[in-house]
């Protein structure tokens, strides 16, 4: 696992020893990005359930002004820390050490974001409780974006009732994006 493109392009990153978290392959993070190239530069980059930081790290190296990172697990966040300090970004990020919604609540007031992407363990509908607090919270930017890493059988049925809109649902091998938006 790398970063793929920008100022720290081809930096190896460390993984998390065994079988907690899943990271995302290169080739799918790289699709990613080259989906939201334009919406990176400048932008506040929320990465939740961030296993390894590598999600938010690709950000700031391409040019995304700030990074936040949520992980529960004390490994993972370790983990974390010691990528963004490998890939010298320690002043364009911040690590939570704490669970999602907590640290959702904490951040309130404090940061509004241009992209919050996630990646919870899959069937834990860990998605549904982000999105539920995020509806009503302040965390996203106006025209901001939501976007879900998830297995293929996950349903966002719900989005309509909750005031989002699911703008584009990109579908791989094993999972999917799913880019959501809240309603105006």
């Amino acid at each position: 696992m790398r970063i793929i493109a920008g100022t720290a392009r081809s930096l190896p990153l460390k993984t998390v020893e065994g079988l907690d978290t899943r990271p995302t392959t290169d080739r799918i993070k790289e699709t990613l990005f080259n989906i939201i190239q334009d919406e990176i530069p400048g932008c506040y980059f929320l990465d939740l359930f961030a296993g390894s930081g590598q999600m938010g790290l690709e950000a700031v190296s391409r040019g995304a002004q700030y990074a936040v990172f949520v992980e529960n697990n004390k490994k993972a966040a370790a983990c974390v820390e010691d990528n963004i300090r490998f890939t010298k970004f320690t002043k364009e990020t911040k690590l939570y050490n704490s669970d999602v919604l907590s640290a959702l609540r904490a951040m309130e007031g404090k940061y509004r974001f241009d992209i919050i992407f996630m990646d919870p363990p899959y069937k834990q509908e860990l998605e549904y409780d982000v999105l539920s607090y995020l509806k009503d919270s302040s965390l996203l930017k106006e025209n901001g974006i939501i976007i879900v890493e998830a297995s293929l059988d996950t349903a966002f049925d719900y989005l309509s009732d909750m005031g989002f809109t699911l703008k584009r649902l990109k579908t791989y091998k094993t999972n999917e994006h799913a880019f959501i938006i809240k309603n105006q």
